[in-house]
């Protein structure tokens, strides 16, 4: 119940408050992925992302090398056609911001329709292994 009224009270943050912080956005987006249409979504998201994203990330990684390979999270608002907005990358590394922008180029699938938000909140953590 308490993580219901958590997602509630975040989701129901208005724009441009300490709910647009980047924890603020990471935190959505672990209590949506952990709430009812989470694990669904979650699923249909790799299955269509996750050689593109590979891919990007290698291509990141080659291209600003020697490439700072630190684990970092991707937060993005993506809207009711898939497309992801508002994609912000932390720490700000020149892999972080490049797969960050790769992101922004793809079509995720239409995300299920949360209760007083326009958008599907998700969060990446990526970290890169050896």
């Amino acid at each position: 119940m308490s993580t219901l009224l958590a997602l509630a009270l975040l989701l129901g943050t208005p724009q441009g408050t300490s709910g647009d912080s980047f924890a603020a956005r990471v935190m959505q987006g672990k209590l949506v992925e952990a709430g009812n249409t989470g694990p669904a979504y979650q699923k249909q998201l790799w299955e269509r992302i996750n050689d593109p994203f590979a891919a990007a990330l290698k291509a990141c990684i080659v291209s600003n090398t020697p490439a700072d390979k630190s684990p970092f999270t991707v937060v993005a608002d993506v809207s009711p056609d898939g497309k992801p907005g508002r994609i912000e990358a932390q720490p700000a590394t020149p892999v972080a911001d490049c797969l960050a922008a790769s992101l922004g180029r793809m079509t995720l699938p239409a995300p299920p329709k949360l209760p007083d938000s326009a958008t599907y909140p998700i969060e990446i953590d990526v970290s890169i292994v050896p």
